[in-house]
């Protein structure tokens, strides 16, 4: 086919960092607090702010802790299995990279004596929810971001649960429903759902999760940056802006930007409806081309945000791993060359194919206008391996 004319007005679909909301500007972060002590009142004012807004867009319970700390998603993660893991057995569920990393985690760093690890190893696919033993810790992500699958939603969580359940959801949060009330810890990072910049993560509480703190102390040392407690009682100033590290104000004003926009647009159901109609035109398209499907096999546990699509034309399918993979890249390049699209490369641990960030910051027209191209790219990357031939 032709080249296309028409170009998405902005071609960021990467899954992290993501895309800045529609009309952002750096003239956003005017107001940020910059050279000023994050200790001062005005600091601690935004990071409050930032902490209040992210509790009533999500609608998170009122007796549920909130807080930013350091290190992203990864730093809040750890923060929560380095404090809380070692008092009852563990299981973990993973099926894709990030999930793999909370295993290994627990397995090699952590070193649990009692732990069960129930892992999917073929992306596309979740394992066995309904192993989970709520007497247990239960550790997962609520989206895989690398490989576009989600649990399809908090029924197989026990409201009955001795153990907690500690839920890593830092591409899901502000896209999809959360049961917060199943969850005893939450955590996500600013650079994703909502186009922050990367720098700090964000760390639910439910009381349970509180009282673990409070009752438990881990065998091993704790980093300075991962203590939750002093003399036997949760530091509750961390969940009111006092952050244990300098967090940068900068990625703060960003932050509150996002959550601004959020607001304004009527909140966390106008966030959904966004990401859901961005996956609706990305199955439309999927529909009417033969090359390409989804990596996720089951419509129900399909991500709405990171949407990873594998090509499944018989003449890629008949290719070598090595030229499925150098396929694939040469699709991505030809669409970044051309300003169309950066950043759609499957993840590097991932099955060759493409990875489409779809969620709220995203525009649906700029989808729309993504399709032919990827239409081209494909033409061409094909009809040049032919003629190779």
């Amino acid at each position: 086919m032709s080249k296309p004319y028409l170009k998405p007005q902005n071609p960021n679909f990467s899954s992290g960092p993501c895309a800045k909301r529609p009309g952002w500007a750096l003239q956003a972060l005017e107001g940020a607090a910059l050279g000023r002590s994050h200790r001062a009142k005005i600091g601690k004012a935004k990071l409050k702010e930032t902490i209040d807004l992210s509790r009533k867009i999500l609608g998170i319970p009122d007796d549920y802790l909130v807080g930013i700390v350091p290190g992203s998603d990864t730093g809040a993660m750890e923060m929560a299995m380095w404090t809380m893991l070692g008092v009852r057995g563990v299981d973990i569920f993973a099926w894709e990279s990030f999930g793999s990393g909370w295993a290994t985690d627990a397995k090699k760093q952590l070193k649990l004596d009692d732990l069960r690890i129930f892992e999917e190893k073929e992306y596309g696919k979740l394992p066995d929810l309904s192993q989970a033993d709520w007497k247990r810790d239960v550790i997962f992500t609520w989206n895989g971001t690398t490989s576009g699958v989600k649990v399809p939603n908090g029924n197989w969580i026990a409201d009955d649960r001795e153990g907690l359940s500690i839920c890593d959801a830092t591409s899901a949060v502000f896209a999809m429903d959360i049961p917060w009330k199943k969850l005893d810890v939450v955590t996500w990072s600013w650079q994703k759902v909502m186009g922050g910049e990367g720098a700090h993560g964000m760390l639910v509480l439910s009381p349970r999760a509180v009282e673990r703190l409070e009752s438990y102390t881990p065998a091993w040392p704790l980093p300075k940056v991962f203590r939750l407690t002093k003399n036997g009682k949760v530091m509750r100033d961390i969940f009111e802006g006092a952050t244990i590290n300098t967090p940068s104000m900068l990625c703060v004003e960003d932050a509150l930007d996002g959550l601004k926009w959020a607001q304004c647009m009527n909140g966390l159901e106008a966030l959904k409806t966004r990401s859901n109609n961005n996956l609706n035109a990305m199955e439309a398209w999927v529909a009417k081309t033969d090359w390409v499907d989804f990596l996720a096999e089951d419509k129900s546990t399909r991500s709405n945000t990171s949407i990873c699509l594998k090509i499944v034309d018989p003449w890629y399918q008949g290719l070598s791993e090595d030229e499925q993979s150098k396929g694939a890249k040469q699709i991505v390049a030809l669409l970044d060359a051309e300003g169309v699209a950066y950043d759609i490369g499957a993840y590097r641990d991932a099955p060759a194919g493409l990875r489409i960030w779809g969620g709220a910051t995203i525009e649906t027209a700029d989808l729309e206008a993504l399709f032919p191209w990827l239409e081209w790219a494909y033409g061409e990357v094909k009809a040049s391996a032919s003629k190779a031939a």
